[in-house]
Order: C-alpha cells, then structure tokens, then sequence
C-alpha cells in the first residue's frame, strides 16, 4: 500500500496558532537537547510498547519493525519542535504506515496500535516537561512553553494516530479478502482451540487433522514483490511433494511475505531431520524456512506450530547468524535458546558473565567458540575433535585451553552446562548476544 491511498486532507491535524518569538526559541532549545538523546528516547519509547502492550513483541520482526516506526515518529516530533514546522504541513513516515499494515495483516487488534500511540504522546511530553524544568524559566514564559508543547504534541499524535488507523482499517478489510477469510479464520480457531471441530474443519479445508503433521513457517527476505504469497505457496507444494506428503498441505498468509503452512503424513512418521528437510526443498533465493517437530492429532496441529514459530523466533533476532535457509526445532539448541531469547538482555547479560572475553564479537572469539562447541559435542574427545574441524590434534588442544582460560575471566564459577549452552547461544543468536568492539574497547 502506498502512501497516496489515504487522501491526506481527510487526516490533516488542526492549524496551531503561530507564537511568539521567545516560546519558539525555548522549544528550540528543548528540541535540540532531544535531538542529542534521539536514539535513547526512540530505543526506551521502543522497549516501553513492546512490554507493556499485548502483541506488539511476538516475533523479533514485528519488534523492529516498531522500533523503525517509534524512531521515525519520534524524529519528525523533533524536527517539528527545532524548526517550528506547522504541523498540517507533514506527511507520515513510512515507517509508520508500514507498521501499521503488517498489523493489520497479523490480526493483532487495532487497539494495540493506538495504545502505542497515546503511551509515546504520554513519554515524550514527560520528556519534555523534564527539559523545561531544568531551565528554571520565569513561570509565565514556562506555562506557555507547555501550553505550545502540548498543542503541537497532540495535534501531530491525533492526527497520525489517525492516519495509521485509517491505513489499518482499508488494509485489514484488503488482506482479509484477499487471503480467503475462511480458510484462515477456521485455521487460528483450530490454533487456539483445545478441542476443534475435526470435521468442521476437514469440510473447510480439505485437510484431516486425524493424522501426522509437520508444520513449517515460510517468508521471503529482501524487497517486497506482489508475487510472493504466490512463490512460497508454490514452494510449500514443492516441499511436499518432495517428501511424497499423503496429500496437499495447507497453506495460509499471516502477512504479504510470510505463510504457514502443515505437510500430511497421515499415519507415516514425517521428516524430522532438518538437513534431509532443506535437502528436498530447493528453496529459491531470498526464501527462508522454519520447521516444528511431527505431532499427531488437533493437538500435534499446534504444537508442531508452536514449535516452528519457536524456530522461526531464532531465524529471525537482529543479528542472528543465519548461515542455513532453514532451521527446525529440532535442530541442536534451538528449542532452549528459543524460550531463553524471549528476554533478549537478559540472555545477552548472561552470555557475557559465563563466557567472559569468549562473547566478543571477533573472528578470534568465534574460532574459539566454535571449537569449545564441537569439543562438547564430541564428548569432549581431542581426537574425534580435530578430525571434525580437519585439524591437528594440538591445535585443538591449544584452543580448548585458550578457551577454557578465557571463561574463567568472567564472572564467578559456571559449570559444563552453563558454557555449552551460552555458545549455542552464541551460534543460534550471533551479534544480538555478542560483545561488540565499541563494548570491548570501553
């Protein structure tokens, strides 16, 4: 959807009488100490909504995505402030209607968005309520600064706010016709339902749910193209016939470059193992897959799910390592790391205790890292080691005890377990876990 569907003068805020010279220069002021701590103000407005509002956090996309749209809002608040812009004059960031489609097309509930709205009024007149203070104005020339600054923040607030929603409403009632409401409606209620009608369901869809499934999550990375949904429907199909599924999966959209998707295996055990799984796929470029484990039944159904949005968590944090198209529940760490990166600074603080100078993000660290990896999954075997990473027996040795001394930096005494599961982090997680270099030179 483009900018241009809304007709912009159906959404323009209230004309702000223009002020005198003097308040406009205190709010200048104010501006330009905002536009030093802009970063801050989006990344704590940003990490606010997440926690505090239902939906907006449930896989790392939709969380970035709402971080572009709070930096994009929060710049043109600044901008507005610092140069005196007549509010009626802009035009929203794309960041913003962005994100407010993706909602639309995730079914998270309009409320949510505009909730957002009205917390980052509420933060950024806190913010610059806290400015004004400092300045320790003459109390009438303060009282109309904030008499200014609350005008100008609620007309660009309700008018976006607006804006947003409107762009929400036309592209909610678009994707639901588009991606067959039906189909998709009877699908989240066999996701969220203990005990679904099977045969409601089966008449709906033409898949059983009285058999062996394998969910899997498909989306499409790079710029967005109208023939997506068609290409990873297409590539579901491929998959299936490819591992001589019992019979068609089913395929449904949650938004224009994401799909999910359940293979048939009637009463066959299906793949588990995720090399075999991307060996059948051939999937085209750009195209990224995540797999749960088999199930059986309603509720094999969800749990095969739940377990490839867990995978697809993974796949898709800021700053993962992404070496492999695809990536399965099954897959070594996945399914630990998935329930600890729900809290990403926590697992990032704790990664950095156990393995100490080993989480820097250097070449060094992960020749290291990668290393102490396989030498736990080895059995902590020199030998079986060195073959694995085609090495001499010494080098190894030389590494693990680099390593092992490395660890011992960080703070107190973390066992075995501790330490394999913070490299697994390490690999699933990459930058988003590791230390940077401004982190290690300070």
């Amino acid at each position: 959807m483009t900018l241009s569907r809304i007709p912009a003068e159906q959404c323009r805020p209230t004309r702000i009488p223009t002020a005198d010279a003097e308040v406009v220069g205190v709010i200048a002021q104010v501006a330009r100490t905002l536009k030093s701590r802009e970063h801050e103000i989006s990344a704590g407005m940003s990490a606010l909504m997440a926690h505090e509002i239902d939906h907006l956090d449930d896989d790392p996309g939709l969380a970035e995505m709402l971080e572009s749209s709070v930096r994009g809002n929060v710049a043109t608040v600044i901008d507005v402030l610092l140069n005196d812009i007549p509010v009626d004059h802009l035009q929203p960031t794309t960041a913003a209607v962005e994100y407010a489609l993706r909602l639309a097309q995730r079914d998270v509930p309009a409320n949510s968005l505009v909730r957002a709205y009205h917390m980052g009024q509420h933060e950024m007149l806190r913010i610059c309520y806290t400015e004004l203070d400092r300045r320790e104005l003459p109390a009438s020339l303060a009282l109309t600064a904030v008499k200014r600054l609350t005008e100008i923040i609620y007309s660009y607030i309700d008018w976006i706010t607006r804006y947003v929603f409107d762009a929400y409403e036309a592209e909610r009632t678009r994707w639901m016709n588009a991606r067959g409401s039906v189909r998709s409606s009877i699908v989240h209620k066999a996701l969220s339902g203990d005990r679904p009608d099977t045969a409601a369901f089966e008449h709906e869809t033409g898949y059983r749910l009285n058999q062996a499934h394998l969910a899997l999550i498909l989306w499409r990375e790079g710029p967005e193209q109208t023939s997506t949904l068609n290409l990873l429907d297409s590539q579901v199909r491929a998959i299936g016939l490819s591992l001589n599924t019992d019979g068609p999966p089913i395929v449904t959209a949650i938004d224009r470059r994401t799909v999910w998707a359940w293979l048939p295996f009637g009463r066959r055990s299906a793949v588990t193992d995720t090399t075999e799984l991307r060996a059948g796929t051939g999937l085209s470029e750009g195209i990224r897959l995540a797999a749960g484990l088999p199930g059986h039944g309603p509720g094999g159904f969800r749990r095969s799910h739940q377990q490839a949005r867990a995978a697809y968590f993974i796949a898709t944090v800021p700053g993962a390592l992404n070496s492999y198209p695809g990536i399965s529940f099954g897959d070594p760490g996945v399914a630990v790391v998935s329930l600890l990166a729900k809290d990403l600074e926590a697992i990032r603080v704790w990664v950095r205790e156990v393995l100490g100078d080993l989480a820097e993000d250097s070449d060094q660290a992960a020749t290291l890292r990668h290393t102490m990896s396989t030498y736990y999954a080895t059995g902590e075997s020199h030998v079986q080691t060195a073959q694995a990473l085609t090495l001499h027996r010494n080098t190894v040795k030389y590494r693990i005890t680099k390593a092992v001394e490395t660890t011992r930096t960080s703070a107190g005494p973390h066992d075995k377990l501790d330490i394999a599961l913070a490299l697994q982090a390490c690999r699933l997680l990459g930058a988003s876990v590791l230390r940077g270099a401004s982190e290690v030179s300070s």
